[in-house]
């Protein structure tokens, strides 16, 4: 085995026994940072339709929840050299700050305003993505002293981006856990113009205190707002700013093992200006977990067209005449299904690709952030 091959297999072998998507992080950056000597990184999930940051996110060696906010700010809405939404389409997934600038990384707003000024000489950064959903993005830094990240360790992480990913997807499929079920009234969070949370409902206060641990910023409503939310109002921003096309929304899985959907909107200030920005978070609907319990799976497009239609209750020749193939294709693609997911029957499918059951309880609060 050659020693380009050996590289990322080491760090595949390693994250092999992950229990969960933070524990698959943690032993992909120990052993990576073994074959590309870094020092600090941050890895964090995104949201496979979105490309949004979510929970998890491992953060080493970077300072405080003030800073990371600061750095996804910065990511959405300035303008910034190889940005991980053109990394998610790009044909190499990973770049290198310097090698991006001909080795001058201050062209990058993110360097100028954060990176120069935290000591940091070098950043490779990499989207993990299967075709182009991504699915975690990771930054590896090099403090001042340190030699710029070269051509073999830019190829070596976009080598283990396919990989990473189909290792984490795995992770959104259902738990098999039954929340109990809880009250479905939305959370509403209210950032003013400057970015700051301005208001908050109770039932917001509920649902921050079932998301997982990870940075956090503290706000004058006394409760800390994960980064994973500050993101999706950023996002908001950049849309209403004409920055992004894209779509303010995360879905977020909670301690108890089911899914919030997060959405973020601007709204309009005095003569059109852009304005607040509302977050609303509440128990995710069967549709919203559908498309990613599907990848979760490694379902085709088709075959996940296919399973739509069994959950409307189309038969096969129904199916076959809808997507205009053939009654043999369909049974073919429901086989596909059955065998990704692990199941035998079109009542299995329904129940485990689009059901309520992966909704999270929103009973007492877990603890503070």
């Amino acid at each position: 085995m050659t020693t380009q091959v050996r590289r990322p297999a080491q760090v595949l072998a390693a994250v092999e026994r992950a229990s969960d998507a933070l524990d698959l992080f943690g032993r992909a950056s120990a052993r990576l940072r073994r074959l590309v000597p870094f020092d600090a990184a941050v890895w964090t999930a995104t949201d496979p339709e979105t490309g949004l940051v979510t929970a998890p996110m491992l953060v080493e060696n970077m300072g405080s929840g003030e800073g990371c906010a600061a750095y996804w700010e910065s990511e959405l809405l300035e303008e910034n050299v190889v940005p991980f939404r053109d990394l998610a389409r790009a044909a190499v997934p990973a770049a290198g700050l310097r090698a991006a600038t001909g080795d001058l990384p201050a062209r990058s707003a993110r360097f100028r305003r954060l990176l120069g000024g935290q000591g940091v000489d070098d950043e490779l950064r990499a989207v993990l993505r299967i075709g182009d959903r991504p699915w975690a993005v990771v930054s590896l830094f090099r403090m001042r002293g340190g030699t710029a990240f070269g051509p073999d360790d830019i190829a070596l992480l976009a080598t283990l981006s396919g990989p990473l990913a189909g290792r984490l997807r795995r992770f959104a499929r259902p738990s098999g856990a039954d929340p109990e079920p809880g009250g479905s009234a939305p959370g509403l969070l209210l950032f003013d113009e400057h970015g700051e949370a301005a208001s908050i409902n109770e039932e917001a206060r509920r649902y921050l205190a079932l998301l997982p641990d990870g940075p956090s910023m503290p706000s004058a409503l006394g409760v800390r707002l994960p980064i994973w939310l500050i993101g999706t109002a950023l996002q908001a921003r950049a849309i209403a700013g004409g920055r992004d096309r894209g779509s303010a929304r995360v879905r977020i899985r909670t301690r108890d093992g089911g899914w919030l959907s997060c959405r973020a909107s601007c709204l309009s200030g005095p003569g059109g200006r852009p304005g607040p920005v509302a977050l609303v978070i509440e128990p995710a609907t069967p549709a919203d977990l559908a498309g990613i319990v599907a990848q979760a799976f490694g379902l085709t497009p088709r075959e996940f067209e296919v399973a739509r239609l069994v959950a409307g209750g189309l038969s096969t020749a129904e199916i076959a005449a809808a997507l205009v193939i053939s009654p043999h294709t369909v049974r073919g693609h429901l086989k596909a299904v059955f065998g990704k997911a692990g199941i035998s029957s079109r009542g299995e499918l329904v129940a485990t690709l689009f059901t309520e059951r992966h909704q999270p309880a929103t009973g007492p609060a877990a603890g503070p952030m």
